[in-house]
């Protein structure tokens, strides 16, 4: 199983396509040994005005199947997908949960030597995902075919792939073990510097205090792509015009949907006039991979707000694959904690 990663624009899809004969490559050449299905995108090969038992078919004769292979697989096809009850409904009436549900069923049993699978299973819903993932595990570890796999789930490629390729700008930056490719995606990072400053930011409206800067930083260094299994810290640095009591200074931490994740904030009693900084410690394996932001914050007696910085810095939070699997696979949610707990026999 080979995983493909790279940031938007690197040309992952762009490859999938050459691979799968839907672009033709301006210069060089492709050798393929084998059978290609492809699941590119959601309905691949569907005719919309076709019922799902039709398309079962006509996907298959695509894919250069015969009917009477088909047939053998049909209800194995149907079960996986779940749509039993809709299956004489025209696709164009289904979901597009429902579409990639069918596409990927048809494309996974009808025994390709070569299985290509696009980010189309982010459609599906939580327990599909897992499904597909145990599928194509199988059908690479236990029935010796070949599944290339592009994901910006880096748990997933961690966990299933047994090599990666890192793509940058259309070219190959990288090839190897999942970790060490991983590893060095995550240490690429891009323009984003995981620190905002605002040097003029005192008004006439508020001459006690002003927010100086926020960061981001993870094993001492500043950044917005932070491992998961490593702590993260968010500082505010301000500075104090005028001996100033009863101050708070605060950070709401939003997920990538908007989703109030958490708040946090720190009071003292007085302040003298120079600069502070306040660090926030979130500590590894507390918040789940994805995308998160932070609002920022001065308030004055808890109800009067000095300052106000929206969507100061934004950073990422990156599956390294360690210890997924004691979460059973996928995990859902913003947080995903190591809690403590017991395991003991009940006496009877």
């Amino acid at each position: 199983m080979l995983g493909i990663i790279g940031r938007n624009g690197a040309g992952k899809s762009t490859l999938l396509k050459i691979l799968s004969r839907i672009t033709e490559p301006t210069t060089g050449r492709i050798e393929i040994d084998g059978r290609v299905a492809s699941l590119l995108e959601v309905g691949t090969g569907f005719h919309p005005e076709l019922t799902g038992r039709e398309n079962i078919y006509l996907n298959g004769a695509i894919l250069g199947m015969t009917k009477a292979e088909i047939r053998r697989k049909f209800d194995e096809i149907v079960d996986f997908s779940g749509v039993e009850q809709f299956l004489d409904t025209p696709v164009k009436r289904y979901s597009s949960g429902m579409y990639v549900r069918l596409a990927f069923a048809v494309a996974a049993h009808l025994e390709p030597e070569i299985l290509i699978v696009d980010e189309v299973l982010a459609v599906g819903d939580m327990e599909f995902q897992k499904k597909c993932l145990g599928k194509m595990k199988a059908v690479s570890a236990n029935e010796g075919r070949t599944v290339l796999f592009v994901s910006h789930n880096l748990g997933v490629i961690a966990n299933l792939c047994s090599q990666v390729i890192l793509l940058r700008k259309g070219m190959m930056a990288g090839q190897g073990a999942p970790a060490g490719i991983i590893s060095e995606y995550i240490g690429a990072g891009d323009a984003r510097t995981g620190e905002a400053t605002w040097p003029d930011n005192r008004s006439a409206t508020n001459d006690r205090v002003a927010i100086r800067a926020a960061r981001v930083t993870s094993n001492g260094q500043i950044s917005t792509d932070v491992a998961i299994d490593r702590p993260v810290m968010l500082e505010i640095e301000f500075e104090v015009f005028q001996p100033t009591g009863n101050l708070t200074s605060s950070i709401h931490l939003f997920d990538k949907q908007g989703t109030w994740v958490l708040c946090s904030g720190v009071k003292s009693e007085k302040f003298e006039p120079g600069r502070y900084v306040h660090r926030y410690h979130i500590p590894p394996n507390f918040l789940n991979d994805g995308r998160y932001y932070f609002n920022i914050m001065l308030v004055r007696n808890a109800t009067i707000m000095e300052q106000y910085i929206p969507e100061a810095i934004a950073f990422f939070v990156h599956e390294t694959g360690v210890g997924r699997e004691e979460y059973g696979g996928v995990i859902s949610g913003c947080i995903r904690p190591h809690l403590l707990v017991e395991s003991m026999p009940i006496s009877p």
